[in-house]
């Protein structure tokens, strides 16, 4: 039974009208079809030129920002570190001061002087000395020791060397004496 109904429907589709033949024959392309197909195309391709170009300009955009943001931050990296050989020198000075003071004399105000002139460059620069009072704040500080104080527990008790911050970023933190 299978075999006359496969046969049947074979058969059927053999047999075609001829009006079935028209409808499937492919129509001939009229001029304005072939125009409009050609305009179509046309825009697609100038669509996908403005959408590159749009990208390709916004890369560019964003490459140009990235270069300047790491020209700044070359320079500022390049300066944090020569400020940081110069604390050393910066606190020489400091002691050299205390000293001074007591001492008077030219030479005493030509050191004086000296060190004005550094500690105004370091100014100039971003480079500020860090408040070091009130309570211990491990971003800011370092703890060398601990001395038993109830009064003062959890206070800075002492400064030991003083921390310095360039553009609100430590370059060297505060080492300080803690209660306990």
């Amino acid at each position: 039974m299978e075999n006359t109904s496969q046969t049947e429907k074979e058969a059927e589709k053999k047999v075609e009208t001829p009006a079935e033949n028209q409808a499937e024959a492919p129509e001939a392309a009229t001029p304005e079809s072939e125009a409009k197909a050609a305009v179509t195309k046309l825009q697609d391709e100038l669509a996908e030129s403005k959408d590159k170009y749009i990208r390709l300009y916004a890369e560019f955009e964003n490459h140009r920002r990235r270069t300047a943001k790491e020209r700044l931050e070359l320079i500022v990296s390049a300066n944090e570190q020569l400020i940081k050989t110069l604390l050393p020198v910066v606190d020489d000075f400091d002691r050299a001061e205390k000293s001074l003071k007591e001492i008077g004399g030219k030479e005493a105000d030509g050191i004086l002087l000296i060190y004005q002139k550094l500690k105004k460059i370091l100014d100039q620069y971003g480079v500020k000395t860090m408040e070091v009072q009130g309570d211990f704040n491990p971003d800011l500080h370092e703890a060398i020791t601990q001395v038993p104080n109830e009064s003062k527990k959890g206070k800075i008790v002492d400064v030991v060397e003083k921390g310095y911050m360039l553009n609100d970023k430590v370059i060297r933190f505060a080492k300080v004496v803690v209660g306990c």
